[in-house]
């Protein structure tokens, strides 16, 4: 298939050489920042950095939107679509409703749309492999919903139908399993950094952490810790040493007080 991308960041690095390795020819790459589309195409074999989102004379079958959330209406508003192509975007949170009506507002051409959503954390230069990575899905018709699903498939071995409302969930889900989490290891870092203390030393907790609650049925099952036991003398401790940062001390609290009413 012919593809064509709108955005050069992180999950257009990793989609676009995947499909390029299942392949699929990835025709042309856009991205308001020429050197990130640059840097893109030097790690596929035949494609263009396309200057201005203007694909009218292209070739692409398909134009996947691997752009922000805020930057989708701009984009939009200078895109210039090939005839009878399918364009699809990478959200987790915007509906297949906002692509189709954005569409129809800014599209001289109409254009079946899609969603493709690839449910992972992506980092440019720390490799993914994507056969183990829930795509999902979504269409504006049925020939496309099959095009998108054959095309996932070259892909991963995880593929799933997903209405927007169901994406929307996951996307909150995944929020809290992936970035929040991240996030309280950074402040775990942080705490240890003030005191020069190695974060190395919690890297084996980390792990058997999240091995735990991905084997076990229900993560709760696993809980552990002194909101857990419902040790308020520690938790008092703890919130005392928390004094110098008032930020992290009310997280401490609030996820403390949630852990003890689950």
């Amino acid at each position: 298939m012919r593809i064509s991308f709108v955005g050069a960041g992180n999950v257009a690095w990793h989609l676009a050489q995947a499909l390029e390795h299942a392949g699929h020819h990835i025709v042309e790459v856009y991205s308001r920042d020429t050197r990130n589309a640059r840097r893109l195409i030097n790690k596929l074999y035949d494609t263009t950095v396309a200057l201005h989102p203007d694909f009218a004379e292209s070739s692409a079958e398909l134009i996947i939107l691997a752009v922000s959330d805020d930057a989708l209406d701009d984009v939009m508003q200078r895109l210039v679509l090939p005839e009878e192509c399918i364009l699809v975007h990478t959200s987790g949170t915007k509906t297949l409703e906002e692509l189709t009506r954005l569409v129809d507002i800014y599209s001289d051409v109409p254009a079946h749309t899609g969603v493709f959503y690839p449910l992972q954390t992506f980092s440019r230069d720390v490799p993914i492999e994507l056969t183990e990575v829930p795509l999902c899905i979504e269409a504006s018709d049925a020939s496309t919903e099959s095009t998108l699903i054959k095309l996932a498939q070259d892909l991963s071995n995880v593929v799933y139908l997903m209405n927007s409302e169901e994406r929307a969930v996951m996307h909150i889900a995944a929020v809290f399993a992936c970035n929040f989490t991240n996030h309280l290891f950074s402040i775990s870092k942080r705490i240890l950094d003030a005191e020069h203390l190695e974060f190395d030393l919690l890297k084996p907790l980390i792990r058997e952490t999240v091995r735990k609650a991905m084997e076990a049925p229900d993560p709760t099952m696993v809980q552990t810790g002194p909101a857990r036991r419902g040790d308020r003398q520690i938790l008092e401790r703890h919130l005392d040493y928390l004094e110098r940062y008032p930020a992290w001390q009310g997280l401490y609290e609030t996820l403390s007080e949630s852990i003890m009413k689950k």
